[in-house]
């Protein structure tokens, strides 16, 4: 089996971490671990000049990002029987709603495993939600982690 997880390194992203640590996977399964470094656009930069350093902002994603992904291995590390995982990491860049999907497809991904954060009806309206796009797209199975409180 083929899973790819899906982590920003938020604590929603943990719930899905914890969903691959406790399952009970059959020798050889692989996990690929990913996160996306995603800039701010034009489109959302405040309409008046601010300074802006991109290749700063650039390296500050791909840092927040690969700290996701070894958190996220760390841990899977760490989980009871996951010596028998194959666990690989990698940064994507762009979009997350696209870059996943367009990962898990040349991954050859039977399972998707994201974290969702249960946005309010306002703010997944203005933000939108990488878990519910990768789920209406996904051409595998998608699993959406929700946090236990």
């Amino acid at each position: 089996m083929r899973m790819l997880l899906a982590t920003d390194g938020s604590e929603y992203s943990e719930a899905a971490v914890s969903e691959i640590a406790r399952r009970d996977l059959s020798p050889g399964t692989e996990v690929r671990i990913v996160s996306v470094a995603e800039t701010p656009s034009v489109m959302t930069m405040a309409p008046y000049p601010v300074p802006l350093n991109l290749p700063d902002l650039e390296a500050a994603a791909r840092e927040r990002a690969g700290t996701a992904v070894a958190c996220a291995e760390a841990a899977l590390r760490t989980g009871a029987d996951t010596g028998r995982l194959a666990i690989a990491t990698k940064i994507l860049s762009g979009s997350p709603k696209q870059a996943i999907l367009a990962d898990a497809e040349e991954f050859g991904a039977d399972l998707i495993v994201i974290g969702a954060c249960g946005h309010s009806r306002l703010e997944h309206f203005l933000l939108g939600s990488v878990a519910q796009a990768v789920a209406l797209y996904a051409k595998c199975s998608v699993q959406i982690a929700r946090l236990r409180h």
